[in-house]
């Protein structure tokens, strides 16, 4: 068996060539280690496939994969209570945001899901920085990137449109939406406040335009899935209330009820073109249970 072997910064990268098992796949590649070295590895998340940790010893190789073996240990993840880190390589990142935490600080707290990753790439090697991509509200839970350079977040901010393949949403709003599609268009701007306004005058703002379809409802609320055209501050909430269903819990765009005690939105999926590697990637997230649970 012919395997590649190179390194990135701290990493080795094995090329896989033919079908094997990771276990002897990883004693015959690395040499100088044994089998309780390898365990250890496995044990600690170190040993990583298409952008996830991978502990089971017997996991099924296929050709043209790439194990990574992370030399700096992974212990100190962020707490799942506030994230998980869904992909990882040396240029960016994907996590999965809990409701709650917010994207970057507000001047009030500095527990943000920015200052986790900070925290957490400086523990493996002091110079490593994340840098801010797009944001969720603190209350939005779901898929959110950051870039781990300057040059990549310039790339993404620079071309945004190009790049993202697709953004979509689960949200619960208030009340039965009727059509079981439609596309809502206008022109969104920030008051004093700090209130989102939307109007149909084009000198009163930025266009934004959201796409959604209906998925399920029982009369009192409706599932629906939202899919971003443009990506303004506040756009799905506002939108929503736009059409006379505010999202479940936003009392801050009309929302009467909060049921689970907080904003039914989720960034479900997230699809872009890799700013360096131009391989198209997409990631999605499961719909919140307590969402379901309000349409039984």
């Amino acid at each position: 068996m012919q395997i590649n072997q190179y390194m990135i910064k701290d990493d080795t990268i094995l090329e896989v060539n033919e079908k094997a098992l990771l276990m002897p796949f990883l004693l015959q590649q690395l040499k100088n280690r044994n089998r309780d070295n390898v365990k250890s590895l496995l044990r600690n998340k170190q040993i990583w496939i298409s952008g996830k940790p991978v502990s089971q010893f017997n996991h099924p190789l296929q050709p043209g994969e790439q194990v990574i073996v992370k030399w700096v240990r992974q212990e100190d993840l962020p707490p799942e209570r506030f994230m998980n880190i869904i992909f990882e390589d040396e240029h960016i990142i994907v996590i999965e945001k809990k409701a709650g935490l917010l994207s970057v600080s507000d001047g009030k707290t500095d527990l943000t899901a920015y200052g986790l990753l900070s925290d957490w790439v400086r523990r493996q090697r002091p110079s490593d920085k994340v840098f801010i991509v797009h944001r969720l509200d603190q209350y939005t839970s779901g898929l959110l990137m950051f870039a781990r350079s300057e040059k990549v977040q310039n790339l993404f901010r620079n071309d945004w449109k190009s790049f993202i393949l697709e953004r979509t949403y689960i949200a619960v709003v208030e009340g039965q939406v009727n059509r079981a599609r439609g596309k809502i268009a206008s022109y969104l701007t920030e008051n004093k406040a700090f209130v989102m306004l939307s109007s149909q005058d084009p000198a009163r703002g930025k266009l934004a335009i959201t796409h959604y379809q209906t998925i399920k409802t029982n009369g009192r609320y409706t599932l629906m899935k939202v899919n971003l055209e443009t990506g303004k501050k506040n756009q799905i909430r506002v939108h929503m209330q736009d059409i006379g269903h505010s999202i479940a819990g936003d009392k801050k765009y009309g929302a009467q009820t909060s049921p689970i005690g907080r904003l039914c939105l989720h960034a479900a999926v997230l699809a872009f073109r890799h700013p360096v590697t131009n391989q198209e990637l997409r990631f999605e997230s499961d719909v919140p249970p307590e969402f379901l649970k309000l349409l039984k």
